[in-house]
C-alpha cells in the first residue's frame, strides 16, 4: 500500500489524467476510464494500492453534487412541463424494469433487498454513451435519438427515490412486512425533508442569492453555493436519509431562480472532479479475479438486462402512440446499463443491502453491457427492422410513410431531405414558384402536422436507397439536403450518385469544415449556413453605407464563386487549443513577422510561398498590399497567409528560414 497521502494523490491524479486522455481520444466515456484507474489501484490487482476508505470519504460528495446539478436541471415547473410523454415514459421504464428484474431475482431465491437493488441498478441507462454514439453516427436529431436521450436523462430524476429507499434496506432480511414498514418511514421522512427544504428554500434562497450576487464576488458566490448544497445534504442525513437527496431538493429550488445557470457553472468543477473520484472508488471494489467464477451469471445478467429493457421500452413507447420502428429503435438505445447504476450499487454495498459476490456479478453485467452498447446503438435500425416490417410501418396512417404510389405523379420535382427550419423554408419558396417537391423527415409529429396541412411531407429515412427511389429519384430535378448531418448527407450522396450521376445535389452545412469532403462525395453545391449568414449581414451593412446595389450583388457573387474567401480567412485564436480535429484542420489566417536575418528578406513572395497556401496580404509600415507577389520583402514586413495548419507551418519555415 502507498503510505503517504500526498504520494497517493499524485499517483491517482497522474493516472487519471493519462487514462482519461486516452479514453477521450478513443471516444470512450471518461467514467469507464475512472473505473479502470480504480481497478488498477484497488486491493484486488497487483501493483500500488491506495486506501479506498480515504477516497470514498471524499468521493461521496461527488454524488451529492451530481444530484444537486440534476435538481437544477429538473425544477418543479420543468418536471410539470414534462409530465406528458417523457415523464410518463421515463418513469414507466424505470418502474417496470425494476419490478421485472427484481421479481425475477427474488423468484431465483435472492433476498428481497438484493433483488430490489439489482432491479434498480439494471433500470439505469448511460446518457453519455447513448448521446455520444448517436452524435457519431448522425442520429442525435432523429426522433428515436431525441426520445432515447430524453428518457435516459429523466432516469436520473427517477433514480432519486432509489437513493432514499436503498439505505433503509439494511434492516431487511426476508421479512416483506418489515420491508414495507421501513419503506413507509423512509418515504415519510422524504416528504418531511421535501416540505422543509421547499418552504425554507422558497423563503430564503432567492433573497440570499440576491444579496450575495449584489456583492459581485465570485468567491462569495462559490462559498454560498457550497454552503447551501452541503447544508441541505446534512439536513436529510440528520433525518436518516441520503445526503444526495437533500442536495437534489435544494437544487430543484434553485432551479426555479434566475441564478440557476451561474450556480450550475460554479458547482461543475467540484462535481466533475468528485464524480471522477467516486468512480475511482467504485473501480477499487471490483475484483477481476472473480470474473472466471462469475462470468456465466454476469452474461445471464447482461442478457436479462438487454432483453427486458428493450422489450419494455418498445412496449411503452408503442403504447404512447408512436410508430413501431421508433419504439424498437428507442428500446435498443436504452437497453444498455448506466453509470448511475454503479452509484446505486455503491450505496447498497455501504448499507449491506447486497453481498459482495452479488455486487461483483451485477458490476460485471453492467460493465459488459456498456462495452456492447456502441454496437447495439450503431445497428439499432437494422435490429429494429427484424421486428418491424415495412408493410407494418406503412399500415400505420399516423406516420404518413413513403409508399410506392408517391412517385407516380412526380416529375421534375425537388426532393428535400429533412423538413426542419431550413427544409420548410425551401419548400415554401418552391411552392410560391409552383415547383413540385416532396420532403422526407423522421420526426413523426412534424410529418403529421405538415401532412395534415396539405404539404407533401412523408415519414422516411432519406439516407436509405429504397426511400429515395420511392419518392421518384429517377425523375427528380434536384435534391436538397437541409440537415446538418455529414454522415447521413454522405449516404444520400452515395445513393444519388449511384442512381443519378447527373442529378444536382445541394447540401447545407453549418460551416466550411466538411465542404471539401462533401464535394468529393458528389455534392454539386455546399451551402455553409454560418458563412451565408455572414454574407447577408455584410451585404446589408454595405447597403446601409450607400454602396450601390449592383456592386453589392457583384461582391456577393464573387465571394460565392471564390468559395467565401473573405469569410473563410479567419484568425484561429484560441481554437488552436480545441480538441476538435475538424476545427484544427480547417483553413485559417496566420500573420508572419519577417525579422532581421529571415530567409525571405530581399526575395519575392512568389518564390517562397508553397502550393496550397494563399497570400492574403503584405503589411508594411501599417499599409496593406492585397496582391504583393512581385514585391521584394523587407525586414519588419508582415506576411498574412491563408491555408491549412500544416501548409502554414511549412510556409512559415520557408519565410523565416
Amino acid at each position: 500500500m502507498i503510505d503517504q497521502p500526498f504520494i497517493q494523490l499524485l499517483w491517482l491524479l497522474g493516472s487519471s489524467v493519462a487514462v482519461v486522455v486516452a479514453f477521450q481520444k478513443l471516444h470512450i466515456p471518461s467514467s469507464i476510464g475512472y473505473l479502470l484507474v480504480g481497478v488498477l489501484f484497488g486491493a484486488h490487482t497487483p501493483g500500488p494500492v491506495i486506501d479506498v476508505q480515504q477516497i470514498r470519504e471524499v468521493a461521496e460528495f461527488g454524488i451529492v453534487f451530481l444530484l444537486f446539478t440534476i435538481g437544477l436541471s429538473f425544477s418543479l415547473p420543468q418536471i410539470h412541463a414534462l409530465r406528458s410523454q417523457v415523464l410518463g415514459l421515463g418513469t414507466g421504464q424505470v418502474l417496470l424494469t425494476t419490478a421485472v428484474i427484481g421479481a425475477a431475482s427474488w423468484l431465483m431465491g435472492l433476498p428481497p433487498a438484493t433483488a430490489f437493488v439489482i432491479g434498480a441498478v439494471f433500470a439505469q441507462s448511460s446518457t453519455t454513451i447513448i448521446s455520444k454514439q448517436l452524435a457519431e453516427q448522425g442520429e442525435e436529431h432523429s426522433h428515436h435519438g431525441r426520445l432515447g436521450v430524453a428518457m435516459s436523462v429523466f432516469q436520473d430524476v427517477t433514480a432519486v427515490p432509489f437513493v432514499v429507499i436503498i439505505p433503509v434496506l439494511s434492516v431487511i432480511d426476508d421479512d416483506v412486512g418489515a420491508l414495507f414498514e421501513a419503506l413507509g418511514w423512509a418515504l415519510a421522512k422524504a416528504v418531511l425533508a421535501f416540505l422543509l427544504v421547499f418552504v425554507l428554500g422558497r423563503w430564503l434562497l432567492r433573497p440570499l442569492f440576491h444579496a450575495v450576487a449584489a456583492r459581485r464576488s465570485a468567491e462569495l458566490f462559490t462559498l454560498t453555493v457550497l454552503f447551501v448544497s452541503l447544508l441541505a445534504a446534512w439536513t436529510t442525513s440528520s433525518l436518516g436519509l441520503s445526503m444526495a437527496f437533500g442536495a437534489f431538493l435544494v437544487g430543484m429550488m434553485l432551479g426555479e431562480t434566475e441564478f440557476r445557470h451561474q450556480v450550475e457553472s460554479t458547482i461543475r468543477p467540484f462535481r466533475d472532479v468528485l464524480i471522477g473520484l467516486f468512480f475511482v472508488s467504485i473501480g477499487m471494489l471490483f475484483d477481476p479475479s472473480e470474473i472466471p467464477r462469475n462470468w456465466p451469471w454476469a452474461l445471464a445478467g447482461v442478457a436479462a438486462m438487454l432483453t427486458s429493457k428493450t422489450l419494455l421500452v418498445a412496449l411503452i413507447v408503442r403504447l404512447s402512440g408512436l410508430d413501431g420502428l421508433t419504439a424498437w429503435r428507442t428500446g435498443f438505445l436504452l437497453a444498455v446499463g448506466g453509470e448511475f447504476g454503479f452509484a446505486l450499487l455503491a450505496i447498497a454495498l455501504d448499507v449491506n443491502a447486497i453481498t459482495d459476490r452479488h455486487a461483483q456479478i451485477v458490476f460485471t453485467s453492467v460493465l459488459f453491457s456498456m462495452i456492447v452498447a456502441p454496437f447495439l446503438i450503431r445497428y439499432n435500425h437494422a435490429l429494429a427492422g427484424l421486428f418491424v416490417r415495412r408493410a407494418a410501418l406503412q399500415a400505420d396512417p399516423e406516420t404518413y410513410p413513403v409508399s410506392a404510389d408517391i412517385a407516380k405523379h412526380l416529375s421534375g420535382h425537388t426532393i428535400i431531405c429533412g423538413y426542419g427550419r431550413i427544409g420548410q423554408s425551401v419548400g415554401h419558396f418552391l411552392e410560391e414558384e409552383q415547383i413540385p417537391y416532396v420532403a422526407l423527415d423522421l420526426d413523426s409529429s412534424r410529418v403529421k402536422e405538415a401532412h395534415i396541412a396539405g404539404e407533401p411531407v412523408y415519414y422516411g429515412d432519406s439516407a436509405e436507397r429504397d426511400i429515395l427511389e420511392a419518392v421518384g429519384l429517377d425523375a427528380a430535378k434536384l435534391i436538397v439536403i437541409s440537415y446538418d448531418d455529414v454522415v447521413s448527407a454522405k449516404k444520400v450522396l452515395h445513393h444519388a450518385r449511384a442512381l443519378r450521376p447527373d442529378l444536382p445535389v445541394m447540401v447545407r452545412t453549418r460551416d466550411e469544415t466538411h465542404a471539401d469532403e462533401l464535394r468529393q462525395a458528389g455534392a454539386t453545391e455546399v451551402v455553409p449556413e454560418a458563412l451565408e449568414a455572414g454574407m447577408m449581414i455584410a451585404s446589408h451593412a454595405l447597403l446601409l453605407l450607400n454602396v450601390p446595389f449592383n456592386r453589392v450583388v457583384r461582391r456577393m457573387q464573387q465571394q460565392r464563386a471564390g468559395r467565401y474567401r473573405l469569410l473563410r480567412e479567419l484568425y484561429r485564436g484560441e481554437d488552436v487549443y480545441s480538441d476538435n480535429s475538424d476545427a484544427l484542420a480547417a483553413d485559417a489566417l496566420r500573420s508572419v513577422l519577417i525579422s532581421s536575418g529571415s530567409h525571405a528578406v530581399g526575395k519575392k513572395l512568389a518564390e517562397l510561398v508553397p502550393e496550397g497556401v494563399t497570400v492574403a496580404s503584405l503589411v508594411r509600415q501599417g499599409n496593406r498590399a492585397p496582391e504583393p507577389f512581385d514585391t521584394l520583402i523587407k525586414e519588419d514586413d508582415v506576411v498574412v497567409l491563408f491555408g491549412a495548419a500544416d501548409d502554414l507551418d511549412h510556409a512559415e519555415r520557408r519565410l523565416l528560414g
